[in-house]
């Protein structure tokens, strides 16, 4: 039991810290140190689910590692169309 209650709270640490350096993270001007912010956040969201079921924790992180990407680069495309350095 004990053992599933520190998957518990290690994932919600990360998802917290990673919202927290997600939500501070557009100041950052490298967007490799962007996608590794929501990363830790997905992370975080996937060991809260481990403790329910493995299955669903791995869908779940893929799901989210791959719109994350997807969304980041549609960014990093459109901000170098108008012109701005990252």
């Amino acid at each position: 039991m004990m053992e599933s209650q520190i998957w518990f709270i290690s994932g919600a640490f990360l998802l917290i810290l990673g919202s927290i350096a997600t939500v501070t993270g557009p100041g950052v001007k490298d967007p490799i140190i962007r996608t590794l912010n929501t990363e830790v956040a997905a992370v975080g969201i996937s060991l809260i689910l481990l403790t329910y079921n493995h299955t669903l924790a791995l869908l779940t992180y893929i799901a989210a590692s791959v719109i994350v990407s997807m969304i980041l680069l549609r960014l990093i495309v459109r901000l170098d169309e108008m012109g701005v350095e990252l």
